[in-house]
């Protein structure tokens, strides 16, 4: 890791970036062509990793029938006789 640097009134001086330095440069990644830094730069010592993805658990099925259904045939006729 380089070492940041120190002006004479005593602010931190950012370090130099080059598009040599990024990530998806030294990856091969970059589908850029140009020579300076992009929006995009993330320092090539850093660990780009995505997020570790949720297990996904299936629950076992507690009910066999549902907990409301619609009355049958025979029961609305017999509703409404």
């Amino acid at each position: 890791m380089k070492a940041q640097q120190t002006s004479r009134s005593g602010r931190r001086v950012a370090p130099k970036v080059s598009c040599e330095d990024c990530f998806f440069r030294v990856n091969l990644l970059c589908a850029l062509d140009v020579q300076e830094p992009c929006a995009t730069f993330r320092p090539s010592e850093a660990e780009l990793r995505p997020p570790q993805q949720l297990r996904l658990v299936f629950r076992q099925e507690r009910r066999t029938r549902a907990a409301w259904a619609f009355p049958s045939a025979q029961e609305q006729a017999a509703l409404h006789a």
